[in-house]
């Protein structure tokens, strides 16, 4: 996935936490799961214990799974309950399938304009709506994306994680075909 997608997603996302914690034990260590977002989205909250600055009350991603050569819509309402200011980052972590992709930290506030907004983001209530275009040239493969986005003072804004898989080039067309052929058979 190109890192201006990658970015634009990301800080759709990171740039609009508290939430029940789910856990279970296993060898007797706590093994802390995962928490949905209200909404139809493949991503999800991620270190749930760590106090976390950004309430995401609802995402959604349109369409999802996203595809290739299409465009994908973001609609995410949050709240935040400190200011964010110049100095926060993003710890992005992208995986393609069993390859390290990215291992990278970006400016949050550089990043911002990209979703239309710029440092200081004041504490407060915040709805986002944002349309990327995710090109044709993506590779088929399996993605897992883990962002972690900081203030200056290292408190956690937020975490997110997701996994999209793009199947191989030609496939949505087999795929077309062949429920086509079944229509045509009853």
């Amino acid at each position: 996935m190109p890192f201006g997608l990658l970015t634009e997603i990301l800080f759709c996302l990171t740039s609009a936490s508290a939430f029940s914690v789910k856990q279970f034990m296993k060898d007797g260590q706590t093994q802390i799961l995962n928490e949905p977002i209200p909404g139809e989205s493949p991503l999800e909250l991620c270190d749930s214990l760590q106090p976390q600055i950004l309430t995401l009350d609802s995402l959604k991603m349109d369409p999802v799974p996203p595809e290739r050569g299409e465009n994908l819509t973001i609609i995410a309402s949050g709240t935040l309950s400190a200011p964010v200011e110049e100095g926060a980052y993003v710890d992005v972590d992208v995986d393609y399938g069993l390859i390290k992709l990215i291992h990278a930290t970006y400016d949050l506030c550089e990043e911002l304009p990209n979703v239309d907004m710029k440092c200081p983001i004041k504490k407060g209530h915040y709805e986002l709506n944002k349309k990327v275009e995710i090109p044709s040239q993506v590779p088929p493969g399996q993605y897992k994306v883990v962002a972690r986005a900081y203030t200056k003072d290292d408190e956690l804004i937020t975490c997110l994680t997701g996994e999209v898989v793009f199947p191989p080039y030609g496939w949505s067309m087999l795929e077309s075909l062949k429920n086509s052929v079944s229509l045509l058979m009853y």
